[in-house]
């Protein structure tokens, strides 16, 4: 009897050497250094096809335009704009252009960080990975969010609304897609009020959810779950939030908006007037001239 012979796992990297890009197609590997490390990839395909491969991660992605085809657990699947894929650890499938090209988002996550996620969500140790039965599934609500947080790991200057946004999606994703069951949370004011303080404290920092989890003694997922129900905004949203108020004093002192935003932690000036217009209403050196 000849028994299946399964592809051993490779990168997307190596999967994609495989068969190079044509003229019209294009692809970029980045990483999201605060989870892990974890590999994303952003491309588009004309004609490129991949062998079947496997992978020891998860696949999770989104089309943005057009449409991809594959094979998976025996069946063809299509998916275009407003679906997620998902493909699990280790399941042999392909991929390739259907009716023009497609472009995508997808991501890597190792099992370990889904695992953890799915941990902070129940609050008990899972006896099992993660598992998406369902290899496409129409989700334009957090196929938005998860390519705009994609998108803003690319971008790169700002990893912890990254950071926040990505671990948001993949918790959302868990719990439509994968049956993972959240438990209800309880009142944690103590360790909100810690990771609270933190941020009022070290606003211009490189501050990060695994910082901001230790100081609260909770997981990263918990964090971002207890703290949004005590205080109405996310971690992230908190923190620019203080930024902005910040930016405020230093502006009414009649700083410049370019050294402000150095000051109080954003990447750069026009990061700082995107936050500022949409708390405040107008920009910040409209602000600076009026509070002269």
């Amino acid at each position: 009897m000849t028994g299946l012979i399964c592809p051993s796992p490779v990168s997307q990297s190596d999967a994609l050497a495989m068969n190079p890009l044509g003229a019209d197609e294009a692809a970029r590997f980045f990483v999201a250094p605060r989870l892990a490390g974890l590999d994303c990839l952003r491309a588009t395909y004309v004609t490129h096809a991949y062998a079947p491969h496997t992978h020891d991660t998860y696949v999770v992605g989104t089309i943005e335009r057009g449409c991809e085809a594959w094979t998976l657990r025996g069946e063809r699947h299509y998916a275009g704009p407003g679906d997620l894929v998902f493909v699990n650890p280790l399941e042999v499938h392909d991929g390739s252009p259907h009716a023009g090209g497609y472009s995508y988002r997808t991501t890597y996550p190792p099992v370990a960080v889904l695992r953890e996620i799915a941990e902070a969500l129940t609050g008990q140790r899972q006896l099992a990975d993660p598992y998406f039965p369902e290899a496409r599934v129409h989700d334009p609500l957090i196929a938005g969010l998860f390519a705009s947080a994609h998108a803003q790991v690319e971008d790169g200057d700002d990893p912890f609304g990254a950071e926040e946004r990505l671990n948001r999606a993949y918790a959302a994703m868990l719990v439509r897609h994968a049956g993972i069951r959240p438990a209800t949370l309880g009142v944690e004011t103590g360790p909100v009020a810690r990771a609270r303080a933190l941020i009022e404290g070290a606003y211009a920092g490189d501050l990060s959810l695994d910082a901001l989890a230790a100081e609260a003694g909770l997981s990263t997922h918990h964090l971002i779950r207890a703290f949004r129900r005590a205080v109405g905004m996310t971690p992230h949203a908190y923190l620019v939030d203080v930024r902005v108020r910040r930016a405020k004093d230093l502006l009414r002192r009649g700083e410049t908006p370019a050294e402000v935003a150095a000051t109080v932690g954003f990447a750069d000036q026009a990061h700082l007037t995107r936050a500022f217009k949409a708390r405040v209403g107008v920009g910040p050196g409209a602000y600076r001239r009026a509070a002269a």
